[in-house]
């Protein structure tokens, strides 16, 4: 599982053996938010006890990113 980005002490990671569209996972202290980046960035799921502007906040600095983050998708996946 690649970290692709760290911001905030979260990680952004795409797991190697995962599935389309394009996603990554932030990794929070307890939570992870699985957000899409392929087209729109858009969060798809939250695990875990994770604050509604944390997740805001993931899904910002993930459009931020999202050239990065989509690249690194592509290089891991094809």
């Amino acid at each position: 599982m690649p970290t692709i980005l760290r911001i905030n002490g979260w990680r952004f990671v795409i797991y190697v053996n995962d599935h389309p569209p394009a996603h990554i996972h932030v990794l929070g202290p307890g939570w992870s938010v699985v957000i899409n980046v392929a087209d729109q960035v858009i969060v798809r799921e939250v695990v875990g006890p994770c604050a509604e502007h944390d997740a805001r906040k993931a899904q910002a600095l993930a459009a931020d990113h999202q050239q990065v983050l989509l690249a690194a998708w592509e290089e891991i996946h094809g």
